[in-house]
């Protein structure tokens, strides 16, 4: 019978990468979702450019979820790589679909959230003027 080698190569090695990187944003996102939701700390909220809404109390249910969402798939990942219970295309599948949404998602948010501040004082604006 012929023995099966594990080879390190490029594809082990994003693999890797991608699972290990799953704890420390597991860790910030729940965290933020912590800050957000209990903490009441507002200053993370649909953040553009590292400014947060000028409104962030309306926005703040949104992010935490996002957050809280993707923290939440991110420890089921890990929980399940760890005690095999996902093969290698799923929870690779999972992870990289969790990750992308939420940068995508958050990033949708912040802009919606600066986007509804500028028309609502250009909304002010016009009535000032008129």
């Amino acid at each position: 019978m012929k023995e099966l080698k594990m080879v390190f190569d490029v594809s082990v090695a994003m693999t890797w990468i991608l699972f290990l990187a799953l704890f420390p944003m597991a860790f910030f996102w729940l965290r933020r979702a912590w800050r957000i939701g209990v903490q009441r700390d507002f200053s993370e909220v649909a953040l553009k450019r590292g400014e947060p809404a000028p409104q962030p109390e309306r926005w703040a249910p949104y992010e935490m979820m996002i957050n809280l969402v993707a923290g939440v798939i991110a420890v089921y990942v890990i929980v399940s790589v760890g005690l095999g219970l996902l093969d290698f295309e799923t929870w690779n599948a999972i992870a990289g679909t969790t990750i992308w949404s939420k940068f995508f998602i958050s990033f949708a948010l912040g802009r919606q959230a600066h986007g509804a501040a500028a028309r609502e004082g250009s909304d002010k604006a016009k009535a000032r003027t008129a």
